[in-house]
């Protein structure tokens, strides 16, 4: 899917260039000469990124980053500030208001799209990086680094147990059984096998503390890792 770009910028033949350059490069882009419509693309549609002027008609660029980085909804969302303002007071103000780069006209598109393009980029990393990271209640486990903890302190895991403590955390709320979880966890199938399970999991709540209780027996079936609103 095209990363979406919305540029806020009244002068036409700098939004044209702008639009131009990144709709060569795959991106779809929204343009407005104001505030208020931008603000107004921002609540329709799901945009990846701002490319903002300061010197706006009506409401300035500043107040609108302010409105931005205030709502929980968009405050993630990157905002490229692109003005003819270049004074270090202005970037000063434009950074601290939460702004993630700054341009000053005149100003080079290639220049501008390889910011644009690494500031995606950076997003995407940090974003993968989260989903390597899982939570429940005072357990995090960082599957990249292999590293569990209950609070601060950290919980030595066999590889086998941190896999099925895994899969179980990646699966919270569905039963697992225990057929299942011999074959995604051990890659065994034989029924045989079903008490290597039963056992891996006893050690594992023992280690776990009173994080264990997270880790449901369902009768008859197999094991459930609580929903996070069942935790207490």
């Amino acid at each position: 899917m095209k990363e979406k770009i919305l540029i806020i910028e009244d002068d036409k033949n700098i939004s044209k260039l702008v639009k131009y350059n990144l709709e060569k490069q795959g991106f779809d882009c929204f343009i407005t000469p104001n505030a208020e419509e931008g603000l107004e693309i921002l609540n329709r549609y799901p945009i990846d990124l701002i490319i903002l002027d300061i010197m706006l008609p009506g409401m300035d660029g500043f107040e609108v980053c302010r409105i931005i980085k205030q709502d929980s909804r968009f405050k993630n969302i990157p905002i490229i500030m692109l003005t003819a303002k270049g004074e270090e007071i202005d970037k000063v103000v434009g950074l601290e208001l939460g702004a993630d780069d700054y341009i000053v006209k005149p100003f080079s598109p290639r220049e501008l799209i390889l910011r644009i393009k690494a500031i995606l980029r950076r997003i995407s990393s940090s974003e993968e990086e989260k989903k390597d990271i899982l939570f429940a209640g005072d357990l995090t486990v960082d599957i990249s680094r292999h590293k569990v903890l209950l609070g601060s302190k950290e919980i030595l895991l066999t590889p086998m147990e941190f896999k099925l403590l895994v899969t179980l955390m990646q699966r919270r709320g569905r039963v697992q059984t225990r057929d299942r979880l011999l074959s995604d966890v051990w890659d065994m199938h034989a029924e045989v096998y079903t008490r290597t399970v039963d056992t891996h999991i006893k050690r594992l709540r023992k280690k776990l503390g009173k994080a264990a209780k997270m880790i449901e027996t369902v009768i008859g079936l197999g094991y459930r890792f609580k929903e996070e609103e069942d935790e207490d």
